[in-house]
C-alpha cells in the first residue's frame, strides 16, 4: 500500500542545460520558490554554479541531449520541463556541434517528454528567430526571420523552432520563450555576449572601440529565467513570448560602458566593407587558433545597419513579465566578472565604476 507522503510528494521539474548561464539561473530560481528540480548535465561539466543547493530540492542527471535515452531516463518522476540546452556559439570549425544539439536535441528532448507524457513544457529559443528590422523599430513575435546566409547558430534557432512546431502539431504542451541578449551574473563560461563585454573591460582604457549603424536588446539573465517561470506556470500552449529588456544602439553602449568604468568612448563609426575585413581578420585567427572570433563576416552582413530590436509587450501583458534596465544588467555583469577573477589586477585597477561604492 503506498503511504499517504509518497501519494503527496511534489513531482520534479527537468531542467536541460541545467549548469550553463541560464540554465543555472533558472534552477536556483526554481529551487527558491519551493520546486524540486532536477538539472540534466553532460558528463565532466562544469558543476560550480549549482554548488550550495540544498540536496533535498535539487539533483542532479547525467545525459546528454543528443542521447535520447538519457533524457528519457532524467525525465522519471517529473511533470514540467524547461528545455534549455544548447550550444550558444556564433561560430566553429565543425558547424554540426552547434547545429545537433539544437535542432536533433531538442527533438530527442520532446520526444522524451511525449513518453513521459509530462504535463507542460517550455523550449528556450532566442529573438533572432525573428530576424531584423532595417530601421529603428522594434519586432514582435510575428515578425518572419529574414535573414539570408545566417551564422550556423542562428540557423540552429530557426530550425529548432520548426521541430517544436511539429511538436505542438502532435498535441505536446509546448510554449516558446524568446530571450535576447542576456548578461548578468553567472556567465562563467562565458557567452559570446560576455566575451564581447569582457573584451571591452580589458582593453587600453585609451582604445576607442569602432561602432555601426545598428542595434539590439539587452536583458538580465534573471529577468529571463523569471520569464520562463512565468510561461511555465501562464504561458498559452503553442504561443511564443518575447523576454526582452531594452532597446538600443551599439553607439549607446558602448557610451554607456564608458559612463559606468570611466573607459573609452566609442570610436569612429564603420562601414559594412571595413567591418567585413576586420570579421575576415578574426576568423582567420580562429581557424589558426581555435578560439571563436567576437564576431564573423555573417554576422556583419545581418548586423550593419540593422535593429535586432524587439518588444516584450505579449509577454508584459499576458504573463506579466517585467524587467530591469540594461545598465542594471550590464552593472551586476561586470560585478560578478570582477568578483570572480576574469580581469586581471591591472585591469580591475582602472575601472573607477560606480560599481566599486554601490
Amino acid at each position: 500500500m503506498v503511504g499517504k507522503d509518497t501519494m503527496t510528494t511534489k513531482r520534479f521539474i527537468l531542467v536541460t542545460g541545467a549548469s550553463g548561464f541560464l540554465g543555472s539561473r533558472l534552477v536556483k530560481q526554481l529551487v527558491a520558490r519551493g520546486e524540486r528540480v532536477k538539472g540534466l548535465v553532460r558528463p565532466g561539466a562544469n558543476l560550480e554554479v549549482l554548488r550550495g543547493l540544498p540536496v533535498d530540492s535539487f539533483q542532479l542527471a547525467y545525459g546528454d541531449v543528443l542521447v535520447d535515452h538519457t533524457v528519457y531516463r532524467a525525465l522519471a518522476g517529473c511533470d514540467r520541463l524547461f528545455h534549455i540546452a544548447s550550444n550558444f556559439s556564433i561560430w566553429s570549425p565543425k558547424p554540426e556541434d552547434v547545429m545537433a544539439p539544437a535542432v536533433q536535441g531538442t527533438e530527442n528532448v520532446l520526444w522524451a517528454a511525449k513518453r513521459r507524457n509530462i504535463q507542460r513544457i517550455v523550449v528556450t529559443s532566442s529573438s533572432d528567430v525573428l530576424g531584423t528590422s532595417n530601421g529603428p523599430n522594434a519586432i514582435d513575435e510575428a515578425h518572419e526571420f529574414n535573414v539570408e546566409d545566417p551564422e550556423t547558430y542562428y540557423l540552429s534557432k530557426v530550425r529548432a523552432d520548426t521541430v517544436v512546431k511539429e511538436a505542438l502539431a502532435i498535441g505536446l504542451p509546448v510554449v516558446r520563450v524568446l530571450p535576447a541578449a542576456m548578461f548578468g551574473p553567472g556567465d562563467w563560461k562565458p557567452t559570446p555576449n560576455g566575451r564581447l563585454l569582457l573584451e571591452y573591460l580589458r582593453r587600453n582604457p585609451d582604445f576607442r572601440v569602432p561602432v555601426f549603424e545598428g542595434g539590439f536588446n539587452i536583458v538580465d539573465v534573471d529577468d529571463v529565467a523569471m520569464g520562463h517561470v512565468l510561461a511555465m506556470e501562464k504561458g498559452s500552449i503553442g504561443e511564443k513570448y518575447i523576454l526582452g529588456g531594452d532597446n538600443l544602439t551599439l553607439e549607446q553602449l558602448f557610451s554607456t560602458l564608458s559612463d559606468m568604468t570611466g573607459l573609452a568612448a566609442p570610436g569612429n563609426e564603420l562601414g559594412p566593407v571595413a567591418l567585413e575585413m576586420i570579421a575576415a581578420f578574426h576568423e582567420l585567427c580562429a581557424r589558426w587558433t581555435g578560439e571563436a572570433p567576437p564576431f564573423t563576416r555573417r554576422m556583419m552582413k545581418h548586423r550593419v545597419n540593422k535593429y535586432l530590436w524587439v518588444s516584450s509587450a505579449k509577454a508584459e501583458r499576458e504573463l506579466g513579465y517585467r524587467h530591469r534596465s540594461f545598465k542594471e544588467a550590464l552593472d551586476r555583469a561586470i560585478r560578478w566578472y570582477l568578483r570572480n577573477g576574469y580581469l586581471s589586477e591591472q585591469q580591475a585597477r582602472r575601472i573607477w565604476l560606480e560599481l566599486r561604492t554601490a
